[in-house]
C-alpha cells in the first residue's frame, strides 16, 4: 500500500461518532484502530517511518514520552520498536514518586499533566507522543514538562490531527507530524 492507501484505510477503520460529546462535534474514536491488527500495525509503521524521516538535528533520540492514556499505547509500542525508554505523562495524582506539573486549558476548564522528576535527564532528546492533535494544549503541556526537566523535544508525534482546531499553532516551535488528518470536527 502507498501512503494515501494507508491513510484511507486508517480513516475507514476509525469510528466517527456524531454529536459527541456535544452537538456539532464528530468524535474520532481511535480505539477501533488499536483493535484492528492490520490498522494498528500499519499505524505503528507509519509513525516509525516518521521518526526515520525527521530533521537531521534529531536523527537520534533517547526516549518516548506518552501522554495519558492512548498516547501510552502508541509511545509504548514505538519505544519497543525503536529500543528506547518510555516516559509516562500522567494526569495528576497517578504517579507514586516526586513529580513536576504542567497545567493547561481545555475548551471548558483546566487540566494538568505530571511526570516523575527523574524520568528525563538534562540533554536527553524526547519524542512526545499522543493519539490525537486537536487544540494542542495537552501536547504543549507535555513538551513543557520535558523541557522543565532539561530534556529536548525532538518531535511531537500524533496518529491523527484535526487541523480545523489549529493545534499546530500551539506547537509551532516544535517539529510536529501526524499520520492522518480529519477535516471538520
Amino acid at each position: 500500500m502507498n501512503h494515501t492507501e494507508e491513510t484511507n484505510y486508517l480513516k475507514s477503520v476509525t469510528r466517527s461518532i456524531p454529536d459527541y460529546p456535544k452537538k456539532g462535534i464528530v468524535f474520532r474514536d481511535l480505539t477501533t484502530i488499536f483493535q484492528d491488527r492490520k490498522a494498528f500495525s500499519m499505524a505503528l509503521e507509519m509513525l516509525t517511518n516518521s521518526l526515520r524521516n525527521q530533521s537531521s538535528d534529531f536523527k537520534s533520540f533517547d526516549k518516548m514520552a506518552g501522554i495519558e492514556a492512548r498516547g501510552f499505547v502508541l509511545a509504548g509500542a514505538l519505544a519497543a520498536k525503536t529500543n528506547k525508554g518510555l516516559v509516562l505523562l500522567r494526569k495528576p495524582g497517578k504517579l507514586p514518586h516526586e513529580t513536576i506539573r504542567a497545567d493547561y486549558k481545555l475548551e471548558y476548564g483546566e487540566d494538568a499533566l505530571e511526570v516523575h522528576k527523574d524520568a528525563i535527564l538534562p540533554g536527553e532528546k524526547v519524542i512526545v507522543v499522543d493519539d490525537l492533535l486537536a487544540t494542542g494544549g495537552t501536547a504543549e503541556a507535555g513538551c513543557r514538562l520535558v523541557e522543565a526537566l532539561g530534556g529536548i523535544v525532538a518531535k511531537v508525534l500524533f496518529l491523527v490531527e484535526l487541523p480545523d482546531l489549529q493545534g499546530r499553532m500551539k506547537l509551532s516551535k516544535y517539529e510536529v507530524d501526524a499520520m492522518v488528518s480529519f477535516e471538520g470536527h
